[in-house]
């Protein structure tokens, strides 16, 4: 508990990826990914329990192998691909309420689709986010190459700019305002968000930035390849 704040740390985990088969736990240095978020939200010092919500027997016994206990099966109604990942958030919290018979503040998602992320990062969100009684505390990065001012449609066969104007020639340091993009790493939320199922959006929103060196979200093979040589290269700090 911090600062008398009850806090839940959830992990969801679902099997039915598309991108990269059992993307979850896949392996990263001969660990599976999710091992990395489990490992990290255990070293928190604000955390009180850790909930992991998926819909897989082989996945609760990996789980179990890093001593975090899991009553919880996530029921098939919410195992698809098109469940939001805030329907998912509510079920666990509620069952978890429920189970220890407790009411959490707050609860924060912790994505193993990032294995990067450190427990500093984690319990740095839950700080600014209970001293700064926001909404939501959401991990970001600083946008580079891909700035919205270079992001084009097509229309009719022609490119346009596809919601602000570029200038010609303008180099990157150029590009204004600065420009910040969800890094799918870390969601805080209050427990008022987690009941009315809204992760972000909210003009009481506030950002946690990331280094680019700590964060990568893995969808596709190749966002594997990238950490596997990230970890091996010891590229972040």
């Amino acid at each position: 508990m911090y600062k008398k704040k009850k806090i839940l740390a959830v992990i969801l985990a679902r099997s039915g990826s598309k991108g990269i088969r059992d993307k979850n736990i896949s392996l990263l240095n001969k660990k599976p990914l999710i091992y990395f978020t489990i490992r990290e939200a255990k070293k928190s010092k604000l955390i009180d329990d850790i909930a992991v919500s998926t819909d897989s027997q082989k996945y609760i016994k990996i789980v179990q192998n890093y001593k975090i206990k899991t009553p919880y099966l996530r029921p098939k109604k919410l195992s698809g691909d098109k469940i939001s990942s805030a329907v998912c958030i509510l079920d666990i919290f509620k069952f978890y309420e429920k189970m220890n018979n407790t009411r959490y503040d707050y609860c924060i998602e912790l994505m193993c689709t990032n294995p990067f992320k450190n427990f500093k990062d984690i319990d740095n969100v839950l700080k600014k986010h209970i001293s700064s009684k926001a909404d939501s505390v959401i991990a970001m990065t600083k946008l580079e190459d891909h700035h919205p001012r270079r992001i084009k449609k097509l229309v009719n066969g022609k490119i346009r700019d596809f919601c602000l104007k570029e200038k010609k020639e303008s180099r990157r340091q150029d590009l204004k305002p600065k420009a910040y993009i969800r890094n799918g790493s870390i969601y805080s939320l209050t427990r008022e968000m987690v009941l009315k199922k809204i992760r972000y959006g909210t003009k009481n929103s506030i950002p946690y930035i990331m280094p680019r060196n700590r964060v990568i979200n893995i969808d596709e093979p190749q966002d594997l390849l990238i950490a596997k040589f990230m970890m091996t290269k010891k590229i972040r700090k």
